[in-house]
Parts: C-alpha cells; sequence; structure tokens
C-alpha cells in the first residue's frame, strides 16, 4: 500500500492557519501582572514569562522587514489543570487566543503581546 504524502505548507494553509514566518510566544497573565502590579507568587515563574515578553519585543525589532512576525499571545486563566475550576475562561476560549496569533496575515502586527485579537499594553 502507498502513503500519500502531505505538503506541510498544504495541511497549513488548508486548517485555516497562514505559512507566514514567525514566532509565537504563548504567554501568561502572571507575566503581565509581574510587571504591571509587581505582586507576590510564583516570582520564578512570573518573572520568567515577562523576560520571554521583553524577548518577544527585542525579536520582532531585529527581524523588523523580514516578513517575519513576532507576538505573544496570552490565552488568559484557564479552566485547566494548572488553571483550576475557578478560572473564568474555558479552554475552547484561551485556545482561540492562541489561535489568532497563528491565523495572523503577513502584514500583521508584530512586537505586541495580545489576548483575544487585542493589545494587551506593558
Amino acid at each position: 500500500m502507498q502513503q500519500e504524502r502531505l505538503d506541510p505548507l498544504h495541511a497549513l494553509t488548508a486548517s485555516g492557519l497562514r505559512a507566514v514566518p514567525g514566532v509565537l510566544d504563548v504567554t501568561s497573565d502572571a507575566s503581565v501582572d509581574a510587571l504591571s502590579e509587581m505582586g507576590g507568587g510564583s516570582p520564578g515563574y512570573r518573572v520568567s514569562k515577562a523576560g520571554v515578553n521583553a524577548l518577544v519585543r527585542m525579536l520582532a525589532a531585529e527581524t523588523a522587514g523580514a516578513n517575519v512576525l513576532v507576538n505573544a499571545a496570552c490565552p488568559g486563566w484557564v479552566r485547566t489543570d494548572m488553571g483550576g475550576p475557578g478560572a473564568p475562561r474555558s479552554v475552547a476560549q484561551g485556545a482561540a487566543s492562541v489561535l489568532w496569533g497563528c491565523r495572523l496575515p503577513p502584514d500583521g502586527p508584530t512586537g505586541g503581546v495580545f489576548r483575544d485579537g487585542h493589545a494587551i499594553p506593558l
């Protein structure tokens, strides 16, 4: 029996994802809060996520003009094993926020942190 090879580019475009070169970091509310509130709790996790958000901005500047999108997407506080049952967002809502970043057109934004397609000010 012969197996059909699936072209990865075709698989991406058929699924609604675009083949735009880029980097999408999945960040968290904790990283945003780490800079705006400077509160306690999980400092290693929070500062490492905040650092990656900073790296997103730096990489976007480094790749400016190269047709590469570099962004971070925040799913928010999601009802998962990590988020717990009290989290306000469903898994589908969190995933939709990340998928938005995967579906950006070639002229989409770069260097930002987004939730549900909206920029989060840092």
